[in-house]
């Protein structure tokens, strides 16, 4: 279901053709996919909670991110890029009371798509050789909230919410790296991006039950990533046939 809604909404972002003339840019449509690293260089991988002898840990791990990618020329050396991703955090979790002997263990996934909107330079390195670099905004958002339950033993519960503060966000993002172009193949992109939320990814809330007692203890994830990028873009087709219009790249 989310590969469908991501290629729906792709198909509104996709280049329009237009008739070939002296003054038209090139645009390319394309997929992207990315492992997603936490690090301590950008963000906070961890988050810890203590309240009342109740501690929680929250690592966040490797994830992914994928969907599509629309570049439009604005000048030779100018471009603006945009699509849509799918995007999946990861996170490890640790809860424990020392006193009462309760120990738990868990995973838990946090995901949202996000449009981000990057301005985009070109340095021609070598006749298909390429570099670029790119900064901008994402726009974020996060369909669900969620919950994880654990038991770990006796009366003793764990409960860990993962809350959006809202279901709408705004994340800086920022690319650079290398393309091979070919007219034919079309383009093969290796880079690597950071993005960095502008407020946290979601609250988490923690909750220790024990015969009918409860202990709460609330903090906010930071989901700050470095990622590496691959991009594929695909190659424009020159229409034929006089019932057709030429596509945009030459």
């Amino acid at each position: 279901m989310k590969i469908y809604l991501i290629l729906l909404a792709l198909f509104f972002f996709s280049p329009s053709f237009s008739q070939d003339d002296a003054n038209s840019l090139p645009s390319y449509f394309g997929i992207q996919i990315r492992p997603v690293f936490p690090t301590s260089f950008i963000g906070s991988p961890e988050t810890s909670l203590s309240k009342d002898g109740f501690n929680v840990k929250i690592n966040q791990k490797i994830g992914y991110s994928f969907g599509g990618t629309v570049r439009v020329g604005l000048t030779k050396l100018i471009a603006l890029e945009t699509g849509l991703n799918f995007t999946e955090r990861n996170f490890n979790l640790e809860m424990e009371v020392p006193d009462s002997n309760a120990f738990a263990t868990n995973s838990m996934s946090f995901i949202e798509y996000d449009l981000p909107i990057n301005g985009l330079i070109y340095i021609q390195l070598a006749e298909n050789w390429f570099m670029n670099a790119s900064i901008g905004f994402a726009l974020t958002y996060k369909p669900t909230d969620v919950r994880i339950f654990n038991s770990p033993g006796g009366e003793n519960t764990f409960t860990i919410f993962g809350v959006r503060g809202s279901k709408v966000g705004i994340d800086a993002n920022a690319n650079v790296g290398f393309e091979f172009r070919t007219k034919k193949k079309g383009f093969f992109y290796l880079g690597g991006s950071a993005r960095v939320p502008f407020s946290p990814v979601f609250d988490i809330v923690a909750n220790y039950q024990w015969q009918g007692n409860l202990i709460q203890a609330i903090g906010e994830v930071d989901g700050s990533f470095l990622a590496i990028d691959f991009k594929y873009f695909f190659p424009n087709i020159q229409n034929k046939g006089p019932q057709f219009i030429d596509g945009p790249i030459e």
